[in-house]
């Protein structure tokens, strides 16, 4: 799994990122993005599933940022 780490990344260059970092993974491959509270972790995820992806899951970390769990989706 490949981790994204977007923690101190405001929006919307945090979706830019994260989607030129899917980018670089296969279709079907999992990716993890650590997002930080707030504006990213509402519009990050809702955005990607917009695209398509496939959202597995997103949980708050200890520290207090987020990690968003997704399989790439053929684009």
């Amino acid at each position: 799994m490949q981790v994204i780490d977007l923690r101190g990344v405001s929006c919307p260059t945090n979706f830019v990122k994260a989607k030129l970092a899917l980018e670089e993974i296969e279709t079907g491959e999992t990716a993890r993005i650590l997002l930080d509270d707030g504006e990213p972790v509402k519009n990050v995820p809702r955005s990607l599933k917009a695209e398509g992806h496939k959202l597995l899951g997103l949980k708050q970390a200890d520290e207090g940022h987020y990690a968003l769990d997704l399989e790439k989706v053929e684009e």
